[in-house]
Order: C-alpha cells, then sequence, then structure tokens
C-alpha cells in the first residue's frame, strides 16, 4: 500500500509563518511600557488627595515636618550660640586678658629692672622680687597661650617668639646687674640693649598676641548674637500653617475647635516665645557685656600699658644721661624723654575715655583718681628733667627714685587705681555675659522637647478627624 509523502520538518532557520502573520492579517498590539516607580507614586498621591482623608493625611504630614524643621533649628542654632557665648565667657575673654597680661609683665619687668639698675647697690628686696615676679607671671602666661594656640596660626607664632626672647632679655638684665653694682659703665649699655630688646622685639610680639587673642574675642561675639532667623521664619510658617488648618477645620466641620491643633499651636507659640525674648535678653546681656566692659578693660590695658612704658623711659633718661638723642623733624631730642612724653599723652588719653566708658562711681572713682596722680607724676617729673639738665644728677634721681615727693609714688598711685578699675570692669563683664548666658539656658533643649510634642499633637487631632472616616 503506497501512502503519500509527508511535509517535512522546516529545517533550522526557516520562517514560520503564524496565522496572525499570513497576509491579510492585523500585527499585533505592542506592549505597554511600565512607568517608574515615582510616577506611580505621584499618581497615588494625586489619587490620595482627591479624597478627605488623602487630604487630611498630607495636612498632617505637612504640619509635622515643619513643626519638627522649626524645633531642630531651633535647637541646632542656639547650640551653636549658647557655646558661642560660653567661649565669650569662659574662653576667649580670659585669653584676651591673659595676652594683656602678659603684655603689662613685661613692661612692668623691665620697668623694674631700669628702677633696679638705677638704685645700684641700694636696690631693694621688693624692686627685685617685682621684677621676678612679673618674668614668671610672663613665663605662666605664655605657656596657657602656647596651649590654646592653633598650630600654625600667628598667636602661636608670637608666642614662640616670646618664648625665645625671654630667656635673652633675662640674660641681658643680669649682666647689667652685675657690671653696675661693680661700677662698670657698660652695665648702662647692656640695660639699653635689654629695653631696646624689649621694646623693638618682645614688647610687639606680645601686641600681636594681645590683638590675635582680640580678634577671637570679636569672632565669638559675631557667633553669639545674630538672631536665630532660620527658626524664627520657620517657626512662624508652622504657626500659619496650624491656624490655616483649624480655620479648615471649622468650615468643614463647624467644631471651634480641636484638641490636637490647639495644643500643638500652643506649643509652637510657646517655643517661638522662648527663642525670640531669650535670646533678646542673651543679645542685651551679651552686647552689655562688650560695651561696659570688655570695651572698658581694653581701654584701661592700653592706659595702664602706657603708664608702664612711661615710668621705664623716665628711668632710662637717667641710665643713659643723655647718651642717646632723637630727631625728629630738624630737632633733635633726649630719646627717652621723648618717648616718655609719647607714652604719658597715651595714658592722659587713655584715661579720659575710661572716664567716658565707665557707666557707676565705683568704675569712674579709680579712673578719675589715676588722672589726679597722672597730672601731679607730670609737675614732679618736669622738675626731675630740670635738674638733670642743670647738672644735678643726684637731685633728679631722687626726684624720680626717692622715697619723698618723687615720681615713683605717682606711678605706684596710678598703676593701683587702674588696677583697681580694671577689676570692677571684669566684674562688669563677667556679670553681664553671664546673664546673656544664661538666657540661653536649656532652650535648645526646650525647643527640642517641645517640637517632638506639637508634632504628636498635631498628628493626634489630624488622626481624630481621620477616625471619624473609618
Amino acid at each position: 500500500m503506497t501512502h503519500p509523502p509527508t511535509k517535512s520538518a522546516a529545517p533550522p532557520g526557516a520562517d514560520t509563518v503564524l496565522p496572525a502573520q499570513r497576509a491579510g492579517s492585523p500585527a499585533p498590539a505592542a506592549t505597554p511600557a511600565r512607568r517608574s516607580a515615582f510616577a506611580e507614586g505621584v499618581e497615588q498621591v494625586r489619587a490620595a488627595v482627591t479624597t478627605e482623608p488623602g487630604r487630611l493625611r498630607l495636612i498632617g504630614a505637612v504640619l509635622a515636618v515643619l513643626i519638627v524643621a522649626f524645633g531642630a533649628v531651633t535647637a541646632w542654632q542656639m547650640t551653636d550660640r549658647a557655646a558661642a557665648a560660653d567661649d565669650v565667657l569662659h574662653r576667649s575673654q580670659p585669653l584676651s586678658s591673659s595676652a594683656a597680661e602678659i603684655y603689662r609683665s613685661l613692661a612692668d619687668a623691665n620697668t623694674a629692672a631700669s628702677s633696679g639698675f638705677l638704685a645700684g647697690g641700694q636696690e631693694t628686696a621688693a624692686s627685685r622680687e617685682t621684677y621676678e615676679k612679673d618674668i614668671r607671671t610672663a613665663a605662666a602666661g605664655l605657656v596657657t597661650a602656647a596651649a590654646n594656640s592653633e598650630p600654625g596660626s600667628p598667636a602661636e607664632a608670637a608666642v614662640a617668639k616670646l618664648n625665645k626672647l625671654l630667656p635673652e632679655y633675662k640674660g641681658l638684665v643680669e649682666r647689667a646687674r652685675v657690671y653696675n653694682r661693680q661700677g662698670y659703665p657698660v652695665g648702662g649699655a647692656y640695660l639699653r640693649y635689654a629695653n631696646d630688646k624689649m621694646q623693638d622685639e618682645m614688647l610687639p610680639a606680645a601686641q600681636a598676641l594681645y590683638e590675635k587673642e582680640n580678634a577671637r574675642l570679636a569672632s565669638d561675639y559675631s557667633d553669639a548674637t545674630p538672631y536665630p532667623w532660620a527658626a524664627i521664619v520657620l517657626g512662624l510658617l508652622a504657626l500659619a500653617a496650624l491656624g490655616w488648618a483649624q480655620l479648615r477645620h471649622y468650615r468643614r466641620t463647624h467644631r471651634v475647635l480641636n484638641h490636637g491643633l490647639v495644643a500643638a499651636s500652643a506649643a509652637t507659640v510657646v517655643t517661638l516665645l522662648w527663642l525670640v525674648v531669650g535670646h533678646t535678653v542673651a543679645r542685651v546681656g551679651l552686647n552689655g557685656s562688650y560695651d561696659h566692659g570688655v570695651r572698658s578693660l581694653n581701654v584701661l590695658h592700653n592706659a595702664q600699658i602706657a603708664s608702664l612704658k612711661a615710668r621705664g623711659n623716665e628711668n632710662l633718661s637717667l641710665v643713659a644721661r643723655g647718651a642717646e638723642t632723637i630727631t625728629v623733624g630738624k630737632k633733635s631730642y633726649d630719646t627717652y624723654y621723648y618717648h616718655f612724653d609719647t607714652d604719658m599723652a597715651a595714658l592722659g588719653k587713655g584715661l579720659a575715655q575710661a572716664a567716658e566708658l565707665a557707666d557707676d562711681s565705683a568704675g569712674s572713682k579709680p579712673v578719675v583718681a589715676a588722672e589726679g596722680n597722672m597730672e601731679v607724676w607730670k609737675k614732679r617729673h618736669t622738675a626731675a628733667r630740670d635738674a638733670d639738665e642743670n647738672g644735678d644728677y643726684q637731685a633728679a634721681l631722687d626726684k624720680v627714685i626717692g622715697t619723698d615727693g618723687a615720681t615713683a609714688e605717682c606711678f605706684v598711685s596710678v598703676d593701683n587705681n587702674l588696677k583697681t578699675a580694671l577689676v570692677h570692669e571684669d566684674h562688669e563683664f563677667e556679670e553681664r555675659a553671664a546673664d546673656g548666658l544664661d538666657a540661653m539656658s536649656g532652650l535648645p533643649i526646650g525647643a527640642a522637647m517641645l517640637g517632638v510634642a506639637a508634632a504628636a499633637g498635631a498628628l493626634f487631632g489630624i488622626g481624630r478627624r481621620l477616625s471619624e472616616y473609618r
């Protein structure tokens, strides 16, 4: 029996025509592209807010985000300002005063060295002890400054320079003393060399350190006093959003109060008021500590330094005995007498400024007394200078370092009155700066806690409305 031939399978790679692909059949429809997760999310949110429960959920989320952001930014900004205020009180101002004390100690040591040199073999133990105490104070201050200086900073360079020069200066003073006691005139040359090292190298380095510490103090003030505008703006936005949500709630339900939203609004108002009032009080205290403390301290430090330098130049004028002169314009002057006059002018200007800045009798009284001491000092100095220029060296010496009616008494009185004024102004600074710092105490933590409570209240209030749709 013969079977009909069967069709063989299509060879590999041969086209197979499906029924749908036959002539006249339509092409298959393309599969739609899958949307991104973001697009789907947007669509879901859009669909959700078309219903009242969806809108309420969105409102609750926005309120919570605004309130939490307000609390977080408030905590952050006030933490920074409180830290800067603490630095003003406990770090930068004390370091500034320490730098001023280094300068004062060096200048006073130079003055004590020249006074002891003039006394020669009659140098008192008190004069020697003053010199040694000033050197120790300056050395201790340099240790503190070095510990608080940033590596590679100008302050560190100034400290390193002073640490190098201080032993050199002490060596020159000791050589001057030794030769002076032996009656050798070269002792005066060594003392003048020591004074030049102090005036030309050490005091400028100490001045640079003082200026750097003052700049650090000013930077801390600028960090502590600006208003926290970001937190204030966020607080106002949160309050506006809460007000709008409650107004919307009232219009839709005719219910006057939503307990959760009212609690959230109250917590936000408390935080905002605490922020504005607390920072304003802190700002007033810190600004007062600068205007009535730091400014007065700076002026008094400068006046004290001018007094010390004037005294040193007065002594050195007798040590040099006219050996050094300075030409100003076309006229020649004794170098140390010329610098004495310059320093006394600076002292007078400083005392006048200090008197203007003093805001109570306790601050103005020692300054006025120092002005009186300065006037007597100038009169006695004129008499001593006249005696020196007329060749009566011993009379001039007695009028400068003697025990009765000498300029030394006036210098000591000026210095003591300036110390009294400095103690008073330092107390004024500490009191006002502490008030400013106290006004910010607890505000960062309190703002964060109230922010969490306000956000919880807002979510609770919205949750009560959502429960009505279940």
